[in-house]
């Protein structure tokens, strides 16, 4: 079974970055699609950002465009969401999610979670 660990939450300032790892281990993570969901207290899970297999297809909330981008390193099977531009709303637990799928499919639907990382905007 695929497992994924997500890394690199933390506090910061509202303005600063952060750049978020989402690790698999046991299998390539080449072979599945990758999202992004964060969860805000008392909130169901919400979509960031997707990326295919092959990494040529991406996709974005509304709410991060423009400030966030994901990256996929199969060398380091590993998965990237950069935050730039942070802001107090986007503080909530960040979770890494995986699917099999095509290989240029961005899917929001998931088989796998990782246990999250929290991210903290504040000043």
């Amino acid at each position: 079974q695929l497992q994924l660990v997500e890394s690199g939450g933390g506090l910061v300032q509202p303005g600063g970055s952060l750049r978020l790892s989402c690790a698999a281990s046991r299998f390539k993570l080449a072979y599945y699609a990758i999202s992004w969901f964060r969860q805000f207290p008392g909130k169901e899970r919400d979509g960031v950002s997707c990326i295919s297999r092959n990494g040529g297809s991406t996709g974005y909330a509304d709410s991060v465009k423009g400030r966030f981008t994901i990256s996929i390193d199969n060398a380091r099977n590993a998965v990237y969401l950069e935050m730039n531009s942070l802001k107090p709303e986007d503080t909530g637990i960040y979770y890494c999610a995986a699917k099999s799928a095509p290989p240029a499919v961005c899917t929001w639907a998931y088989d796998y979670w990782g246990q999250g990382t929290q991210v903290t905007v504040s000043s």
